[in-house]
């Protein structure tokens, strides 16, 4: 009994296997750094990779990706580390997963859905498990034929008795099931947006500024969320360890009240239903009032991770949110770089290196936009307090013998109407 409990928890092993060829988009092309990554990522899905291959073509070979002799190559590879799992860092359609799952003999993911299985194991809150869900099953829909190939061409007088037709029927009905629960799905979310969307107003109104923090899988965000605010957000050296979204407010400079925002870390080749899903989550980044794209200054792939985030952020609609560039783990760089620029700064959100001077930067982009004063409003005048409390932040209010003292916190337009009664800038 101890012996197979043991077995249960080993590892799955696996070969993973990649393809760069000519005819690609060069950033769809397998690289000897694009399997470390999908080897780390097996790894987070509880996986282990025993041997790996490169394949170089002019094109992609329509049946099986890779080639025949490729093919072959991974088959020996995986019999000598008795292997039950391959994995491909390139996209696979539904026939190259079931004619590379009948010539190795074994089970075939692409990295799509391998990152569909770690999010599906990660996922907490009914909203991530629902985009997860959402996003599987869109996966799932053209590659359900594969699934039903015990009972494929098992038709006519040749088929087994029992097997004739139903081998058909069962997929057309799979295939109506997940297209009603498609649809389910898409309604529940878009409910979820809604709400989001009466909330964002809220904050609007409330006029509380948004701050998100995004960045590449394992830059860091989680523990400059903890840093910031004492979020006591597990946050450990493994991919994709946050995935809901966590929100919380916090003070810059004694000052102003912000939410900060962390959210789920980009990958490169992330999956098309994923961002599609996560679209409800990933909306915040359309609306947050600064972005603070935190990067893993340690890594020798940031600025290939850092083109992968600045495409999706661009791709999400918050293009020309104003950014602040904070490189991650400044303590541990391994290179000569060092990042210069108004908009980026160095630091380390495991020790606090250079938190300081992210916060001066934060309040310097928000001020950009807000300006805290305190007012001195005649008695007679008192009609202007209503509309500060409508359109900016009162966080003062004194009753004085010649008028009402107000620390507030206003945007331009705002500022314009109530800078006669300015008594003191701050």
């Amino acid at each position: 009994m101890e012996e197979k409990k043991q077995n249960a928890q080993e590892p799955e092993k696996a070969v993973i296997a990649g393809l760069s060829a000519d005819s690609m988009n060069q950033h769809d092309r397998s690289t000897i750094e694009s399997l470390d990554e999908l080897e780390a990522l097996l790894e987070t899905a509880g996986g282990v990779c025993m041997a790996r291959a490169l394949q170089n073509r002019k094109t992609p070979e329509p049946r099986t990706l890779i080639g025949a002799g490729k093919v072959e190559e991974l088959k020996e590879l995986a019999e000598a580390h008795k292997c039950t799992l391959a994995v491909f860092d390139n996209e696979l359609s539904p026939s190259q997963m079931k004619a590379l799952s009948e010539d190795l003999g074994l089970k075939v993911l692409d990295r799509s859905s391998l990152i569909l299985d770690i999010f599906a194991g990660r996922a907490r809150t009914r909203e991530g498990r629902l985009q997860v869900e959402l996003a599987q099953y869109k996966y799932l829909l053209p590659r359900l034929t594969g699934m039903w190939k015990h009972l494929t061409g098992q038709t006519g007088t040749s088929a087994p008795i029992g097997t004739r037709g139903p081998g058909e029927t069962q997929l057309e009905s799979d295939r109506r099931h997940i297209r009603r629960r498609i649809t389910k799905l898409e309604e529940e979310l878009s409910e979820v947006m809604r709400v989001r969307d009466t909330q964002r107003k809220m904050r609007e109104k409330n006029r509380v500024p948004v701050i998100a923090l995004v960045g590449y899988t394992n830059a860091g965000k989680s523990t400059l969320l903890n840093m910031l605010t004492d979020a006591a957000i597990q946050a450990e050296n493994r991919l994709f360890d946050t995935l809901d979204t966590t929100t919380r407010r916090f003070e810059i400079n004694g000052a102003q009240e912000v939410l900060i925002s962390d959210t789920v870390g980009f990958i490169r080749k992330l999956p098309h239903h994923l961002v599609e899903a996560f679209k409800a989550t990933l909306e915040e980044l359309k609306h947050a009032n600064l972005l603070i794209h935190v990067i893993d200054g340690s890594s020798s792939e940031w600025e290939e991770q850092m083109r992968v985030v600045n495409e999706l952020i661009s791709q999400l609609g918050a293009g020309d949110t104003p950014v602040i560039e904070a490189f991650n783990k400044c303590d541990v760089y391994t290179g000569e770089y060092k990042p210069r620029g108004s908009n980026v700064v160095e630091i380390s959100a495991k020790t606090g290196l250079g938190i300081d001077a992210l916060l001066d930067m934060i309040g310097k982009e928000l001020n950009a936009v807000r300006q805290k004063v305190t007012l001195l409003l005649p008695y007679n005048k008192a009609g202007v307090v209503e509309m500060l409390h409508n359109e900016g932040v009162v966080t003062g209010t004194n009753y004085l013998e010649d008028g009402i003292e107000l620390d507030v916190i206003v945007d331009i337009e705002t500022y314009a109407k109530v800078k006669q009664f300015i008594k003191v800038k701050v």
